[in-house]
């Protein structure tokens, strides 16, 4: 337990922000788990779909600092060149 009133109140800061990160980590979780699994199955007009959608996810928590813009951008990039190598 935190000893001071300002050290509780960085407790109670800590415990919100954490569920935040852990919805915004799990909806990009959930969302490359679809795409991907699009382009296991080789549905390339689904996952081209889908690859707007990651983006904006994707884009979403990187501007929020939930994930770091590198990582973003290599998903997107990974994910664009797997959608285009599809027949």
């Amino acid at each position: 337990m935190a000893n001071t009133k300002s050290a509780a109140k960085r407790a109670r800061q800590t415990v919100r922000r954490t569920a935040r990160n852990r919805k915004v980590k799990a909806s990009i979780k959930g969302e490359l788990k679809g795409i991907r699994a699009a382009i296991a199955g080789g549905k390339k007009a689904d996952a081209a779909k889908l690859l707007s959608e990651v983006s904006s996810v994707l884009d979403r928590a990187a501007k929020t600092g939930r994930v770091h813009k590198n990582k973003v951008n290599r998903h997107k990039s990974d994910l664009a060149s797997q959608i285009a190598a599809l027949k």
